[in-house]
């Protein structure tokens, strides 16, 4: 009878990424104590910080948004009806994912359109886009200068803005 003996290979870790890693981990516990601890602070609020900075509302307007049967969404001025915009399928992209969101809460709650949307230029230039009836807002100046552009169009007296 012939024995085999198998080779048996020897697995190795070595030490340097086994320290790099213990590192990242112990970084990252020692971050996330720091912020827990309050010795660094959290991550700003944004109305909180415009309040803190004093930063007031320069203009603001409602807005409603509207799905049509063909796929569009039209938006309309939430206190006269004006019709400020439509954007067929395969447009407006950002404005239909941002008001899908904040419906999307709104349905959660039972909710229905009753309330319109408010968007709101601050005195330092970025734009909110809130829902008053859950609450919930985006802060639309945080994706970019182009998405922001979108929502810029919709306010009054845009030449006077630019």
């Amino acid at each position: 009878m012939i024995v085999r003996e198998y080779e048996q290979d020897e697995i190795t870790v070595h030490r340097v990424p086994l320290m790099l890693m213990g590192g990242i981990v112990a970084i990252s516990l020692l971050l996330t104590a720091s912020v827990t601890l309050g010795f660094v602070p959290r991550q700003s609020v944004p109305a909180e910080a415009r309040a803190a900075a004093g930063i007031g509302e320069a203009q603001a307007r409602t807005l409603r948004f509207f799905d049509e049967p063909d796929g569009a969404v039209r938006i309309e001025d939430g206190a006269t009806g004006e019709f400020l915009g439509r954007h067929g399928v395969g447009e407006g992209g950002f404005i239909r994912a941002t008001v899908r969101s904040l419906v999307h809460q709104r349905r959660i709650r039972g909710l229905g359109p009753e309330v319109a949307f408010t968007l709101t230029e601050w005195q330092n230039g970025n734009l909110t886009l809130a829902d008053p009836a859950t609450g919930r807002s985006i802060e639309v100046s945080s994706f970019g200068p182009d998405n922001r552009a979108v929502y810029q169009d919709l306010l009054p007296a845009k030449e006077a803005n630019r």
